[in-house]
């Protein structure tokens, strides 16, 4: 089972920017990664998610040109940047991993995932 420790994350202004990583304890180049989010009261939503290659790329729609993943074979870790943070974009965070070549917005794809880190933007 592959483990995704979470880094990063907080407190941010509206307008600020934010990083997260997620660093998975083995080799994660054949595994699509992604990033979820979840408020109180809600299900988990899809944010953003990385072919292994890091060719495809998808995203919801709230959060095109203003947060971007990417992720780093080499050291096995994904990133989400985020700017132009909107109140709107506090919640929980979390990584995710699946042992597939497909890209997937269903959170139940995902068997492995990180510990949650919380992100919150307010003035």
């Amino acid at each position: 089972q592959l483990q995704l420790v979470q880094s990063g994350g907080g407190l941010a202004q509206p307008g600020g920017s934010l990083r997260l990583s997620c660093a998975a304890s083995g080799r994660t180049n054949t595994y699509v990664m992604g990033w979820f989010r979840q408020v109180p009261g809600e299900e988990r939503e899809f944010v953003a998610a990385i072919s292994w290659s890091s060719t495809t790329t998808d995203y919801t729609d709230s959060v095109k040109g203003r947060f971007t993943i990417s992720r780093d074979n080499f050291k096995d870790t994904l990133y989400l940047q985020m700017d132009s943070l909107k109140p709107e974009d506090t919640g929980v965070y979390y990584c995710a991993a699946r042992h597939h070549a497909r890209i997937s917005k269903n959170e139940h794809d995902y068997p492995n995932w990180g510990q949650g880190t919380q992100v919150t933007v307010s003035s």
